[in-house]
């Protein structure tokens, strides 16, 4: 059944609220009537009409005051004011300016035409139904890139989410620094949803993707004629994040002239297009990422280190897989879920030698790498059943050399695990030593890791890294 809507028609003559309940109920509304802006008052406090039509010049509350109650009531109550029409006296155009100042979404003079009235009725409910659809959407959007996306209960992921539930809702300018393959881009996503800019755009520039040239006409647009190719005007990313986010990825790899031009729109929220001389304002908040070692960077003058400071106000340190192997069983499972909702079948298992494989790899390419793996597996799988043949090459490699893996049946859950996470740490560490010939150091660089946790790791796993020399 068709849930009618509501509107609250408010006016001081009997007359005007006689004719207005004909012409809405005709039109398949519900109406409720006051004869005052206290008796209006009065009305919402027990209801909640989808839209109210009242006289500007009532007594001893005017139109005016109502609709300001009516908007300080719902900033009060965390809610959405109904939409208002106003209804004035003829000639009275500056108070009508005046109430849509205040609020109101439209006015019509006194007479009124009827045809007039239920056209601007019927358009501000749709749009308000279609404001309502919008913000559903929005909601759904919100859940699906809050945190069930970034996977893991692991104390470094915990720091993680820890940090975006901080953050997210200020306009600070965020940096997300980890390894590739990490989920850099879904910080990303999760900070703009949860933030009150979450109404607005979320763009995003790979900034490794393009030259010099191209890089500067994706971020601030260029005008027709700019350079070859140029054919027609373009509007860049900051305009098109005007009201939202622009995440940056990969700002290590932009140059120093288009640095000192973001530099600027940081500062001064303002830019020209390539090619042109208007200058144009933006308002939007920037997340950059980055895989590189952006001090290290800074040392060799290939980054600005003002700009460093203007992008590092907050910083997000995303963990390689290696750095939170609690994760990894749980990661495993959410990418079974997810490849098979894709792929549209039914969820596989995993057999012995295909966990023990997992659990061995390297995983180099992180969460990125194991989401393909295990997509890869799905596709390929008989049987509802995972085997090492149906897990990438160098993956199911690692089945080969099971070692003390090759029987935890004998053991309980907790134990049988952090049996996979050591031999899982201990192959990955060791196969990065073996790579650098025991450099700590390089080791760390190519893991992501801080030279002291890799260190700590080392030694807690018993090795020596003088074994690797």
């Amino acid at each position: 059944m068709t849930v009618r809507e509501t509107i609250l028609t408010v006016d001081d003559e009997p007359t005007i609220l006689i004719a207005l309940r004909r012409l809405l109920e005709g039109c398949g509304y519900r109406v409720l009537q006051a004869g005052s802006g206290e008796e209006a008052l009065e009305i919402l406090a027990d209801a909640e009409p989808d839209l109210i039509i009242t006289d500007l010049t009532l007594e001893p509350m005017s139109g005016l005051d109502l609709l300001h109650h009516i908007r300080s009531r719902a900033e009060n109550s965390g809610g959405e004011p109904p939409p208002v029409i106003m209804v004035t006296a003829y000639g009275s155009e500056r108070s009508a300016v005046e109430a849509m100042k205040a609020g109101a979404v439209d006015y019509l003079p006194k007479p009124f035409d009827n045809d007039e009235l239920a056209l601007v009725v019927r358009r501000v409910l749709e749009e308000r139904r279609l404001r309502r659809e919008l913000e559903r959407l929005r909601e759904e959007v919100d859940g699906r890139h809050g945190f069930h996306r970034l996977v893991g209960r692991s104390p470094a992921m915990r720091k993680v989410f820890e940090r975006i539930e901080k953050v997210a809702d200020t306009d600070l300018t965020v940096l997300v620094r980890g390894p590739s393959g990490t989920g850099k881009e879904l910080v990303a996503n999760a900070i703009h949803f949860k933030s009150g800019r979450r109404r607005g755009p979320l763009v995003q520039v790979n900034c490794a993707a393009f030259s010099q040239e191209l890089v500067e006409s994706e971020l601030f647009g260029h005008e027709q004629g700019a350079f070859t190719g140029a054919h027609r005007q373009r509007r860049g990313k900051f305009e098109t994040a005007d009201g939202g986010t622009l995440f940056l990825d990969e700002i290590g790899d932009m140059s120093l002239g288009t640095q000192a031009k973001v530099l600027r729109v940081l500062q001064e929220k303002r830019f020209e297009r390539v090619g042109g001389s208007r200058t144009l304002e933006v308002d939007v908040r920037v997340v950059a990422a980055t895989n590189q070692d952006l001090e290290a960077l800074i040392e060799r003058g290939a980054f600005r280190r003002d700009l460093y400071y203007r992008l590092n106000v907050v910083t997000v340190e995303l963990p390689s897989l290696l750095e939170r192997p609690e994760d990894l069983t749980l990661l495993i499972d959410h990418f079974l879920d997810k490849a098979s909702r894709r792929l549209g079948r039914a969820r596989p298992s995993l057999d012995g030698a295909a966990t023990q494989a997992l659990a061995r790899h390297g995983w180099p390419g992180n969460v990125r790498e194991l989401e393909h793996a295990i997509e890869h597996a799905v596709a390929l799988c008989s049987d509802g059943r995972i085997t090492p043949d149906d897990l990438p090459g160098p993956v199911a490699g690692a089945a080969s050399d099971a070692g003390p893996l090759a029987d935890v049946t004998s053991l309980d859950f907790k134990a049988a695990k952090q049996q996979v996470v050591d031999a899982f740490e201990r192959r990955f560490l060791s196969d990065a030593l073996r790579r650098h010939g025991g450099n700590i150091t390089r080791a760390a660089e190519e893991l992501g890791m801080y030279r002291q946790h890799l260190q700590l790791k080392i030694s807690k796993l018993g090795l020596d890294a003088d074994d690797f020399r």
